[in-house]
């Protein structure tokens, strides 16, 4: 083989071996690109979703303290309503008695002393929750903190333990007076017990009179008190509340 053949094979054979190099570079290169383009999809399809589910729970987030807030607001209006349209507009009248309990009573309140609750609320159950449960209510309405069993009592835990609790975070004591709480039921008789060392005490009678409780060992000495006889809960909150919030009463 001459000196030139063997020249021309030389360079066909490095020609050849470039276009090979070529192709599998081509090759190596498309099998990449697929690679990269195929986790590239991947890679958005996954941040798409990560997107749209962030999206979802921020949504349902903001829903939730919209929703809240709006109930928020409307408990505030009705509140503001409640407040404008009943108890400060309402002129009250008292028995020479029933102001002179709320007189006294105003008077022996230590609005500063710290504590939780401006009164604590007594009843029997069998007969006077209902009326107990509105009157809560009602004081609500009119500014005042309500110690409530059925509110405050939390499961699971010592029942008396809570009661002794709320007689001391509580200024003041109300006994809502019925046949049942007048037959020294267990639970009203250690409530009275405490309560009657306080002088900032007031009976509500519900369902029975001032000669009944009289019988009821002397229990209140001045028999000074309200009575669902005389009055609706709402007049009679109204009566009361200002006993037990700081504006001197009218």
């Amino acid at each position: 083989m001459s000196a030139s053949e063997y020249n021309r094979r030389l360079r066909e054979a490095a020609r050849k071996a470039q276009r090979d190099i070529q192709r599998e570079v081509d090759r190596v290169n498309r099998e990449n690109k697929r690679k990269v383009d195929d986790y590239n999809r991947r890679v958005d399809q996954h941040n798409r979703r990560e997107i749209d589910r962030v999206n979802r729970a921020n949504k349902k987030a903001v829903d939730d303290y919209n929703r809240k807030a709006e109930q928020h607001n409307q408990k505030v209006i009705a509140d503001i309503n409640r407040r404008l349209s009943s108890p400060s507009t309402r002129t009250v009248t008292y028995q020479p008695v029933e102001r002179a309990l709320v007189d006294r009573v105003h008077g022996a309140i230590n609005f500063d002393d710290g504590r939780e609750y401006d009164v604590f609320l007594s009843y029997a159950r069998i007969d006077g929750e209902d009326t107990a449960k509105t009157l809560a209510a009602a004081l609500e309405e009119r500014g005042v903190s309500v110690w409530i069993d059925a509110v405050a009592i939390q499961p699971g835990k010592s029942q008396s333990l809570q009661m002794d609790s709320g007689l001391r975070k509580a200024r003041a004591g109300i006994a809502v007076l019925t046949a049942a709480y007048l037959a020294g039921r267990f639970w009203t008789q250690r409530e009275l017990g405490v309560l009657l060392n306080k002088p900032t005490l007031i009976p509500v009678l519900h369902g029975v009179t001032f000669d009944d409780v009289k019988e009821y060992s002397g229990i209140l000495p001045d028999l000074a008190g309200f009575t669902t006889a005389q009055d609706g809960i709402d007049t009679i909150a109204d009566k009361i509340a200002p006993a037990l919030t700081q504006a001197e009463p009218a």
